[in-house]
């Protein structure tokens, strides 16, 4: 299916709590990709209550296709002293067999959207320096910057 067709085909929407399951299928499929697949400690009820508690700190956007979710983008709001509030894309998802067809495109898009219906002051993210396609996507959007000056930082609990 050529790209152009897709964006027929696909319906983004917000996630909704009865998403969880096929969303952690997803998770669990980019963790074996990334060749980490032990990796992942997340679960459904962790998720549910992140993005669908009381206080949600993370929100979600759905591709799906013919009611089948094929991939997702979720983000948060974390705040720059020097810019002030900004979107933080934790990750987009997009199943193996629906890559390289246009969803990704569409739900960055649709983030870009979000971020400035929200009045943020812009989007950050992180991508694997190996992931070449990931790198070559991304570089497509005008004003885009990449900064290796910075080194990534954990600790777990």
């Amino acid at each position: 299916m050529k790209a152009n067709a897709i964006e027929e085909k696909i319906v983004v929407r917000e996630a909704t709590k009865d998403d969880i399951p096929a969303m952690m299928d997803l998770i669990r499929e980019l963790a074996k990709y990334e060749k980490a697949p032990d990796e992942v400690t997340v679960t459904e009820d962790i998720f549910m209550e992140a993005g669908f508690g009381p206080n949600p700190v993370c929100w979600s956007f759905i591709a799906e296709a013919d009611g089948n979710i094929v991939g997702f983008a979720l983000y948060h709001i974390r705040y720059s002293t020097w810019k002030g509030p900004m979107m933080y894309l934790e990750d987009i998802i997009i199943t193996a067999e629906w890559r390289g067809l246009g969803i990704g495109k569409l739900l960055f898009d649709q983030l870009i959207i979000a971020a400035k219906a929200k009045g943020l002051k812009g989007m950050c993210w992180q991508v694997l320096d190996w992931n070449e396609v990931a790198i070559h996507f991304y570089k497509r959007y005008k004003g885009v910057k990449f900064d290796d000056s910075w080194t990534n930082c954990v600790l777990h609990f």
